[in-house]
């Protein structure tokens, strides 16, 4: 009887927190490529939003690392929605190009465009970074168009850090968000990352070499954040 009665006080625990999310009313379910760079440096706005009290009973962010290439984050973000029946929320999926074929990254943008005929009330984004996360880090320091190897990028991070007195960069950095925002400029990364795209206008996100959405996912973010951390990015 005991367990009987439990399993009841959980599901209406559930309930609960179901019928809490639902209230909120603006919501981003957030796919990662990776688990570990982009779903910490996410977590950043995350945990700001959510203590901001005008915004943090409004905004819903839910964050996952997929530990799967190009497609298949979209693929997960697809089952997801389906699987958890959202009816309404901004889904994006973060990716990088590195060494995929081109058909599949610009095929995530294709298949964005696809669902979002389909519902007015969901919404998918792509935002992609040609070749990865850390270009996007990159802009926070430099304004950088050479279309180096990945491993160029960590390197400049690397000797950027050390300059300011960080360390080193590692990948899983739990305090990527704080590093980027206080030791470098969200407001130029922004800036820069839209010059890039514009610039490319007309190429697919496999030809923009480098190049990175990421800052359309941040700029959204940023919207939430407290007054005193929105300065950075606004």
């Amino acid at each position: 009887m005991a367990k009987r009665g439990g399993q009841k006080k959980e599901n209406w625990k559930k309930k609960r927190k179901q019928e809490y999310l639902e209230k909120k009313e603006f919501r981003y379910y957030i796919f990662c490529e990776g688990q570990a760079t982009e779903p910490k440096y996410f977590q950043g706005f995350k945990r700001y939003i959510e203590d901001n009290p005008i915004y943090r009973d409004m905004v819903l962010i839910e964050i996952e690392g997929c530990q799967a290439e190009t497609m298949r984050v979209i693929g997960r973000a697809e089952e997801y929605v389906s699987d958890n029946k959202i009816a309404k929320g901004e889904i994006w999926c973060v990716y990088d190009k590195d060494s995929f074929p081109s058909s599949d990254v610009n095929g995530v943008v294709q298949r964005t465009k696809a669902l979002n005929q389909k519902n007015p009330n969901i919404q998918y984004h792509a935002a992609w970074s040609n070749e990865c996360i850390e270009f996007w880090f990159m802009l926070h320091f430099a304004y950088y168009t050479s279309n180096n190897h990945r491993s160029e990028y960590v390197k400049f991070l690397n000797e950027k850090f050390q300059e300011l007195g960080i360390g080193k960069y590692e990948k899983n950095m739990n305090n990527i968000f704080e590093i980027l925002m206080k030791s470098g400029n969200p407001k130029l990364a922004i800036r820069y990352a839209k010059r890039i795209i514009e610039n490319g206008v007309g190429k697919t996100p496999a030809q923009i070499a480098p190049g990175t959405k990421v800052y359309e996912l941040a700029e959204e973010l940023a919207k939430y954040l407290p007054e005193e951390i929105q300065k950075y990015f606004y």
